[in-house]
């Protein structure tokens, strides 16, 4: 066991890869959380979201050679999960922003971490909590949102009466399964549902992730194709409402050929996006 400070809820497990990265796993409420180290110091932080899957995505052998290649350039790495992983709700319903976002504010408590640059990279409904974060929380720098949504849905319950989030201890406003929907949902075609619900434009007004607030840089990845939801036209809804709103910021779409995992495939975008703007500013 290591103490990287004085604090107990910082009381860490360490363990040293073959490549010296180190693996710590920190004790974070409602969110299981592993932060990845490289030799460097000040480390700009990269956190990684999952989306509906649950679990802890970035933390599992999947990912684990591009976990690396961001270390290897020099960056630290934060996997969180959010529900379905060890100590965390079991499904996407009502999670509370505020402890992911703490989460990220423990591992930024490291030494090697450089707490000025935090960067998020969210996928689906990832992408939509990366959105939420940085548009709440002011020291974000940089959100990658890869076939993100506009708006805030419902939880994934039964009747989807209640929202996927929450920010101090009350429901975001969320886009209701209206009568549309219904045959849709029944017979699995999720984006046919998503299109129908997103006609309810005084719901969508309501539940709108407010994206002008965020204070860093923006990268929209989106599938054309996307059968799950409709990525593009809610991306480009998100860079018109950042021109409407005059955003000070970098931001720019990228709209990927393909299904809703399509964009998954393009982090050599994602990288070049980090070192141009994130890096720079």
């Amino acid at each position: 066991m290591v103490n990287f400070c004085k604090h107990s809820f910082l009381l860490l497990l360490l363990v040293l890869s073959t490549n010296g990265f180190a693996q710590i796993t920190l004790q974070t409420p409602n969110v299981e959380s592993v932060l990845y180290l490289g030799k460097g110091k000040n480390q700009a932080l990269i956190v990684g979201l999952g989306g509906s899957e649950g679990g802890n995505a970035w933390s599992s052998n999947y990912w684990k050679k591009t976990r690396d290649q961001f270390i290897e350039k020099g960056y630290s790495f934060l996997a969180i999960g959010y529900f379905g992983a060890k100590g965390t709700p079991d499904t996407l319903n009502k999670i509370a922003i505020k402890d992911v976002y703490n989460a990220i504010k423990i591992a930024t408590k490291n030494r090697k971490v450089n707490k000025k640059k935090i960067a998020i990279i969210g996928g689906s409904r990832g992408a939509d909590l990366a959105l939420l974060l940085g548009s709440y929380y002011k020291d974000i720098s940089c959100i990658v949102s890869i076939v993100g949504s506009n708006a805030v849905f419902p939880g994934h319950t039964n009747h989807f009466s209640t929202s996927c989030w929450t920010y101090q201890n009350k429901e975001l406003p969320f886009v209701p399964v209206n009568e549309e929907a219904v045959p849709f949902l029944m017979k699995r075609d999720l984006r046919g549902a998503f299109e129908a619900m997103l006609k309810d434009t005084i719901a969508v007004e309501n539940a709108i992730i407010k994206v002008e607030r965020i204070k860093g840089d923006i990268l929209f990845l989106s599938a054309t194709k996307d059968e799950i939801c409709p990525s593009t036209p809610m991306a480009e809804t998100m860079i018109t409402r950042l021109k409407n709103n005059n955003f000070k910021y970098h931001y720019e779409h990228k709209a990927i050929e393909g299904g809703h995992a399509e964009p998954l495939k393009h982090f050599d975008l994602i990288i070049e996006f980090l070192e141009t703007n994130f890096l720079k500013n």
